[in-house]
């Protein structure tokens, strides 16, 4: 699989000149914590765990920081439940 790189607001994997999964967030201006609004996996990273690591990015980004997350993508929020290490990041 490709490095997780970094872009303005998301976090993403390339490939052959193309964006192969990405994350996008925003930063809440109020408190500067992170909402992840967007979650895409190409067909042919799917089943690899790019979507996984691409959340594990963003959670430690927040960590880094100190910042809680809100996760509005419904596949970020299903892997708020499945790992439960992250739930201390929640709003």
């Amino acid at each position: 699989m490709e490095q997780i790189a970094k872009g303005e607001g998301r976090f993403y994997i390339a490939g052959d000149g193309k964006d192969l999964a990405e994350i996008t967030y925003r930063t809440e201006e109020a408190t500067g914590n992170l909402v992840i609004d967007h979650t895409y996996v190409s067909e042919e990273l799917r089943g690899q765990g790019a979507g996984e690591k691409l959340v594990r990015a963003v959670v430690d980004l927040a960590r880094e920081e100190k910042v809680k997350i809100v996760p509005e993508c419904p596949y970020a929020a299903h892997q708020f439940e499945k790992h439960t290490e992250y739930r201390d990041l929640l709003t």
